[in-house]
């Protein structure tokens, strides 16, 4: 089966420290949730093209936490932090990359049933500032959402999840 390569619509809201993701998947809820909560599968898709995630701590329940580094070319990356909501369609979690360890976003994702096998994502990370908002656009953020979402694509259709 042939994947199609579809972008997510990134947005940064222009009052608030808040950036929006939003992207469609055909898949149901239930799978999304299980490919954000499951530490395997998870590590299949995280990030961009090339990088190779080791999962470090992975408690995917209301209170858990989790934390796993990306690695390319000798370089690692950390990342933490912890799952306050997981339900049928919904998760809040905090996310920290550990270089910047002072910059925590709050992160809300929901899974909006389309029916007929789709499902929408609606992805929401509070920030601390502004700034901070905009350097995360900046880093280029988006390419790792775009391939690593690829990935995961690649991985519903395959049978995986």
């Amino acid at each position: 089966m042939t994947t199609q390569h579809v972008e997510a619509a990134i947005e940064a809201d222009p009052n608030l420290p808040i950036i929006r993701i939003t992207r469609d998947f055909t898949a149901t809820p239930a799978q999304l949730i299980k490919a954000h909560t499951d530490p395997e599968l998870f590590a299949k898709w995280v990030g961009p093209d090339g990088m190779d995630t080791r999962i470090v701590a992975w408690d995917a329940r209301d209170g858990g936490e989790w934390r796993y580094v990306a690695g390319r070319d000798g370089e690692e990356y950390g990342f933490r932090g912890c799952f306050h909501t997981i339900s049928d369609d919904r998760i809040v979690q905090t996310f920290t990359f550990e270089g910047m360890p002072d910059d925590v976003s709050l992160e809300s994702m929901r899974f909006e049933d389309l029916g007929d096998g789709r499902t929408r994502l609606h992805a929401q990370s509070l920030v601390d500032s502004i700034e901070a908002r905009d350097a995360w656009l900046a880093s280029g953020m988006e390419v790792g959402v775009d391939q690593g979402y690829a990935k995961l694509d690649a991985l519903i259709a395959s049978g995986t999840i």
